[in-house]
Parts: structure tokens; C-alpha cells; sequence
């Protein structure tokens, strides 16, 4: 039996537009243009009313900028980006009184309905992964001009402002945009199809969670021309409090990119407790949920913080405030405090659905169930839960409190228990299995690899005798490094050629993806493996000079660094090309995979996901097993084509 839900046409019960239609009418539709102009116009107003407000007790330079009014600028450009948008027209008309109109699903077909204000998760999903891979590229770029001024300790191309200015746009990049690379794509496009539902809880949350993104890359960018912020991705007071304008592109920017994943994390909490289909009970959620759901709620819980220590910067910025100056009875130590309890769990934020991404595709290609599907979930559960408890590992050679450092040199350490269970799962998924090499596959198996290096690594640091050595030095960029980029970006881009089929109808080459992969490994190990005894051998991060003797390492580096960016731009290449021109059509679930996505009419998914509610019958994991019933009962358009969820 399936729950007839064919005639629905609207979003649900909560009202509004159908998931494919535009927030505004037939005749003018608002886009990225018009959201531009209205940025443009809010930020003119916005600095002129800052320049007024502050000329009577601020100097305004001869720029006529000041934080007062930069600050305002971008707030008022955030207004008038939404409004140009579109996005505000929904609550503005209920407001007003008027019945918005949704009788046009208008968006048509198109490459333009990736570029407006829609409600469509599906479509959200893409433009988080093309904007994703934007930001992702330009923090490579500002990368590889770093390493090309340390190809020579003495032949300089930055020199030492501009270089720390490089360093802070890079961390800033990658720690900000990046924290929602798999929640934005993956999580948007993939949770509603996984667990049988047609739409998400808050469509116009998950919306406004997009659309926060680019507009914080640009004011992010635009530190660049304004003399950037020299007091890097951390932003410590009070170095970060006599920087120039810069820094409060850096506070805005950052502060927009919290909105963006409070608002995610929000909705995907909500549409993963409420709106599984009729026997998608917890134990049959698949792993990505699970890692969603611990993603989201550390989210919740640590930006808001985050937050809340960019506000009180602001405020000290630009008001003439002193929470953060010792001499006038604040605290630096009260930054430092807000962004760490924020800024560790943050990388968490990365590795859990990074986690959930290896998890799920792994016993795809095993062909056998996930080994210890409970302690999988109960890891990601632990590892979000012990997060909270160990930033202040980060502030180990600060000057606080000695005592407090047993105590978070146990909490760190401890956290290995729960990412060494959701390691192990994996392995023990692997054992004895029937691997299928494929290209997404590899990518898997890059991550277990990469990783292995960064969870050994990150038990030295944690312990404090090895911290005071290393800390400040490459050899904890190397770490962090193998961590993040060795295991969420592989992560990143196996899930793009699993998923792909899917979201486009087209099947990308297994061989290009084979040379993507082996070409990215090997340059990424060549690149960061050497940083561990640059490290060592006492280079400091952050300094555009270094000893002599430390030259070949850099350079060996360096070259490897271009190498791998050559990796990447390989994959874009060949991307574009097979999406635009070759368009190789996707055979039915090409993978053989059980999992409730691949159940859908047509690749790419229908409008509203699914003709009728599916009715989940079993488990999305159960390989192997000639007795299994399919993982949903489900009325599909084409009666002709195999059930989802037959084993191969």
C-alpha cells in the first residue's frame, strides 16, 4: 500500500509558495540583478547615515569611511539585497494584507532559477554546491599565492602586510564559507528524499540560508581593497581592535555566515523529526541523517555564541565600548573564550557530515550492511556532545588559568573515543567485503587514509608538553589540514560524483574521476606531509620569512601545492564539460543502492519528490541479504523499471 499524495499542490499545511515557485509575480521576477542594485543602494545609505551619525564624536578619514558607517553599510545592504531578491515579498504582502499569489511555478527549466530566491530544496541544494566550489576555489587561490611567497626565505612577492592579509582572507574563507559543505549541498538536497518527504520543514529558512552566503563572500572579499585585517582568522583583541576597516568586513561577513548556518541547521533539525515517511522510524534513518541531526544541533548551540563575541567586537569597534580592553576593565580573554567555544566544535561542524557522506556510500559499494549501525550514530552523538568541552585547548600557552589544563587536555583526548568508533564502523564495514573501486569509492577511502594521519597527529597536540612546542607551527596547520581538507573535502567530492546522477540525470566518467582522484591524493599528501617536519623543525605559520636550511621543504611544498590545484582545476574541467557537452545519460540507480532517494520518478527528482508518501518498509543498509524487502513501498511513474533497493 502508499499513502495517495498526488493531488497535493501547495507546501503543506504551513501555507505559502510550492516548492518550485518563485516568490514574486509573472511580470517582474526579482533575481540576483535586482538583488545586487538593492544591496548597492542599501550600502549607500547605509554608510551615509553611519558617516552622519558618527561625525560628531568620531574621526571620519579622508577615505570617509569609519566603522560606524561600514558597519551600517553592510547592514543596510543585507536589507536591500533580500528585498531585491524577492525574498521578502512573501512576509511583506501577509503584512500588508494581500494574498501573495503562487498560481506560476514560473521557474521554468532554466539555468536562471539558480540564480533567484526559490523554495525548492532541490534547487537550493545546487546553488549551494556551485556556491560552495566557488568559495572553496578562491580560498585555494589565496592559498597557492601563499605558498608561492615561501618558495624563497628571502625573495619576497607580498611582503609581510600584505602576506598576513593573504593568511587571514584564507583561514577566514575556508573556516567560514566552508562550514556548511556538506550540510548546504548535501544535507538541503539529499535529507527530504531520504527520508520520504516532499518538501523541507521551513522552505524560506532554507532559502535565506543560500542567500546569506554570497552576500558574505563579497563583503569578506571586499577586506582586500580596504587594507584587509592583519589579526587572521581568529581575529584575537586587541590586535583585532586596531585594525582598520577591514576588520569589520571580516565582523559582518562572519556574522552573516552564522545567520546562514543557524537557519540551516534549524531547518534540517526540524524536517528530520518531523517529516519522515510512515515507517522511517530512528532505526532506519540513514547514517547522514544521524549526522545532520548532531551537526544541527551543535550548530544551535555554539553560533549563537559565535555570534554574540562578533557583536561585542563590533560594539567595541565602533561605539567606543570596552568589553574587550584590559586597561579599561574588560577582557581579551572574553574573545577568545566566545570564539573557541565556537571555534572547536566548528570543526566538528566539518567532520560530522563528512562522517555521514563516508557512511552512507561505503556499504554501497561493500555490498554489505553498516558494521555497528548504532555505535555509528552514537559516535556522531558523542563526538557533537564532547565538543562543547575542549576549546580551551586552543588557549594552553595563553596566560589563563594553568589548572584548567589537565581538565581540557582529558576532555580532547576523550573525544578520540567516539571518532575512533564511527573510524572503526567504517573499517569494520570493509572487512571481508566485495569493494567496488569506483570513483566515489576511492574518494571514501581517501578519507579514512587522510584522516588517519590527522586523528594520530591531533593526540600529540592535545597533550600540553607537545602543544608548547609545536603550537603556532606548521605542524599543527599540517594536522588540521590532513583533518579538514584530507577528510571533509574528499568527503565533498566523492558525494558529488555519487550523487550526481541524481541531481542531473547524467553519469560522470568513472575514468576522469579515477584521475582526479589519484592526482589529488598523491599531490595533497606531497603537500602537507612535509609540513609536519616544517613544523618540527620550528617554523612558525603566520611569517612570510623562515631559516634558509628550511628551503627545499618549502619549495618541495610549494610546487606539490600546484599540483594539486592543477588536481582540482582538472575537476572542474572535466565537470563542466560532462554536464554542458558529452551529457552521458544516467542509467536507473547506478550504484544498486537501497537508500530511499534513488526511488524517485525521473533523475533529477520531480518537483514534490515523490507521486505518493512512500511507506518505508526496511532498512537502507541491509546488502547481502536475499530475504530483504525493498527499503518502500512506493507507486512509481515508470512501472517498468527495477524497485530500488536490489542488490546487485
Amino acid at each position: 500500500m502508499a499513502i495517495d499524495f498526488s493531488k497535493e499542490t501547495g507546501i503543506g499545511s504551513s501555507g505559502g509558495a510550492p516548492s518550485g515557485s518563485s516568490t514574486g509575480s509573472g511580470k517582474f521576477s526579482p533575481s540576483v540583478i535586482t538583488g545586487i542594485i538593492g544591496g548597492g543602494v542599501g550600502y549607500l545609505f547605509g554608510h551615509w547615515l553611519g558617516n552622519a551619525i558618527a561625525s560628531g564624536y568620531q574621526q571620519v578619514s579622508g577615505s570617509g569611511s569609519n566603522d560606524v558607517a561600514t558597519l551600517l553599510g553592510y547592514l543596510f545592504a543585507t536589507v536591500g539585497w533580500f528585498i531585491g531578491l524577492g525574498a521578502l515579498n512573501y512576509p511583506l504582502k501577509k503584512m500588508l494584507g494581500i494574498d501573495p499569489d503562487f498560481s506560476e511555478p514560473e521557474l521554468g527549466k532554466g539555468m536562471s532559477k539558480y540564480f533567484k530566491y526559490t523554495v525548492d530544496h532541490k534547487i537550493v541544494g545546487v546553488q549551494y554546491l556551485f556556491g560552495m566550489l566557488v568559495y572553496f576555489f578562491t580560498a585555494g587561490l589565496l592559498a597557492l599565492a601563499i605558498r608561492t611567497e615561501l618558495l624563497s626565505p628571502t625573495t619576497h612577492l607580498w611582503g609581510p602586510d600584505t602576506y598576513i592579509e593573504i593568511v587571514g582572507e584564507h583561514g577566514t574563507m575556508m573556516m567560514m564559507m566552508m562550514t556548511s559543505v556538506i550540510l548546504g549541498p548535501f544535507g538541503n538536497y539529499m535529507i527530504p528524499l531520504m527520508i520520504g518527504s516532499k518538501r523541507v520543514a521551513f522552505p524560506r529558512l532554507e532559502a535565506m540560508s543560500f542567500w546569506f552566503t554570497p552576500l558574505s563572500y563579497f563583503i569578506l572579499l571586499s577586506a582586500l581593497w580596504q587594507g584587509g585585517f592583519q589579526s587572521g582568522w581568529t581575529s584575537y583583541a586587541p590586535l583585532s581592535l586596531q585594525q582598520g576597516v577591514g576588520q569589520d568586513a571580516y565582523i559582518f561577513g562572519f556574522g552573516l555566515q552564522g545567520l546562514s548556518m543557524v537557519c540551516a541547521s534549524t531547518n534540517i533539525v526540524a524536517t528530520i523529526i518531523n517529516y519522515r515517511a510512515p515507517g522511517m522510524t530512528w532505526s532506519r534513518l540513514p547514517i547522514l541523517g544521524w549526522s545532520m541531526i548532531s551537526l544541527g544541533f551543535t550548530m544551535i548551540l555554539s553560533i549563537p555564541v559565535l555570534i554574540d563575541g562578533l557583536y561585542v567586537l563590533a560594539l567595541d569597534r565602533s561605539a567606543q565600548t570596552a568589553m574587550l580592553y584590559d586597561a579599561h576593565g574588560g577582557s581579551s580573554f572574553l574573545w577568545e573564550n566566545l570564539f573557541w567555544f565556537f571555534g572547536h566544535p566548528e570543526v566538528y561542524l566539518l567532520a560530522i557530515p563528512g562522517f555521514g557522506v563516508v557512511a552512507e556510500i561505503i556499504p554501497v559499494f561493500a555490498r554489505k550492511p553498516v558494521f555497528g549501525y548504532k555505535t555509528s550514530a552514537a559516535g556522531m552523538i558523542g563526538l557533537a556532545i564532547l565538543s562543547f568541552f575542549v576549546w580551551q585547548h586552543h588557549l594552553f600557552q595563553s596566560g589563563m588559568n594553568p589548572d584548567m589544563r589537565p581538565l581540557f587536555m582529558l576532555t580532547t583526548e576523550l573525544i578520540s573515543i567516539p571518532t575512533g568508533f564511527i573510524y572503526l564502523v567504517g573499517m569494520g564495514t570493509l572487512w571481508k567485503a566485495r569493494i567496488r573501486l569506483t570513483g566515489p569509492m576511492l574518494f571514501m577511502l581517501g578519507v579514512y587514509f587522510n584522516f588517519l594521519f590527522g586523528g594520530l597527529t591531533g593526540v600529540y597536540v592535545s597533550d600540553v608538553p607537545i602543544n608548547v612546542t609545536v603550537h603556532g607551527s606548521f605542524f599543527v596547520m599540517a594536522h588540521f589540514h590532513y583533518t579538514i581538507m584530507g577528510g571533509v573535502i574528499f568527503a565533498f567530492f566523492g558525494a558529488i560524483y555519487y550523487w550526481t546522477p541524481l541531481v542531473t540525470g547524467y553519469q560522470l566518467s568513472e575514468k576522469l574521476a579515477k584521475i582526479h582522484f589519484w592526482s589529488m591524493i598523491i599531490a595533497f599528501n606531497s603537500t602537507f606531509l612535509p609540513l609536519f617536519a616544517v613544523g618540527l623543525l620550528g617554523q612558525p605559520r603566520r611569517v612570510f620569512e623562515y631559516a634558509h636550511r628550511l628551503q627545499h621543504l618549502n619549495q618541495w611544498v610549494s610546487i606539490s601545492s600546484y599540483v594539486l590545484g592543477l588536481s582540482l582545476m582538472f575537476f572542474v574541467v572535466t565537470f563542466i564539460w560532462q554536464l554542458a557537452v558529452t551529457r552521458k545519460p544516467a542509467v536507473r540507480n547506478p550504484w544498486g543502492s537501497r537508500s530511499l532517494e534513488w526511488a524517485v520518478d525521473s533523475y533529477p527528482p520531480p518537483q514534490h519528490n515523490f507521486r505518493q508518501v512512500p511507506v518505508v518498509l526496511a532498512g537502507p543498509y541491509e546488502y547481502a541479504d536475499p530475504d530483504a524487502l525493498p527499503i518502500a513501498d512506493i507507486v512509481m511513474e515508470n512501472k517498468d523499471r527495477a524497485p530500488v533497493g536490489v542488490d546487485r
